[in-house]
């Protein structure tokens, strides 16, 4: 009950960080970025493990360790040279994952972290066992949109040592029809799975 309550009042005290424009956005959080001059811009955005956002026209940009702000400034200027005046660009914080202390209850079970975006029903940071395999963890993630193109799944995992970054391309389709089982790949600490939009007539 305890630490219900503290995991509660943290919550409380970021909550109230975010409203007054200094919380320090982290890896797992997921940032709603919409440009009054462009709808079609607007977009949730996962910070991934590295830190890292990519939004279009601005690329890979650092969101880790800033505050809205300041995301917003380097959105706008990423992006300022597609527009003949300088964009609006609104950015907010629209969810933080529960994050465990680091002295994590000695009973409770191990988990890694996965992050999981685009275009899922369930996007973000989320918590699995040691040896979920991708197959098990995108059968837990709340399913597909009508939009996602499941023969050109993403997987990217980054080497912590030599700090390179790996990209498996799946096929969804094969993989749950049991054509391809060798590609059920078990997941690791930071993978991040990429669901991306159909193509026309895909």
């Amino acid at each position: 009950m305890k630490r219900i309550a503290l995991v509660l009042l943290s919550l409380l005290f970021a909550t109230a960080a975010v409203a007054q424009g200094n919380y320090a956005i982290r890896a797992g959080d997921t940032l709603r970025v919409e440009v009054l001059e462009d709808p079609n811009l607007n977009r949730n955005v996962l910070v991934l493990p590295d830190g890292n956002i990519s939004f279009p026209f601005a690329g890979t940009l650092r969101a880790g360790g800033q505050t809205v702000n300041q995301v917003r400034r380097s959105i706008t200027a990423g992006i300022a040279a597609n527009f003949a005046s300088e964009p609006n660009v609104y950015v907010s914080v629209i969810n933080i994952p529960v994050r465990t202390s680091a002295a994590k209850v000695e009973a409770a079970a191990p988990v890694i972290d996965v992050y999981v975006m685009g275009e899922v029903n369930g996007p973000g940071l989320k918590e699995v066992a040691p040896g979920t395999t991708l197959l098990q963890f995108l059968a837990q993630s709340g399913g597909f949109t009508k939009f996602a193109a499941t023969k050109r799944l993403q997987l990217r995992r980054r080497d912590p040592q030599t700090g390179r970054e790996a990209i498996y391309q799946i096929n969804y389709k094969a993989l749950s029809r049991g054509a391809s089982m060798a590609n059920d790949i078990i997941l690791a600490e930071g993978d991040v799975i990429i669901v991306p939009e159909r193509r026309l007539f895909e």
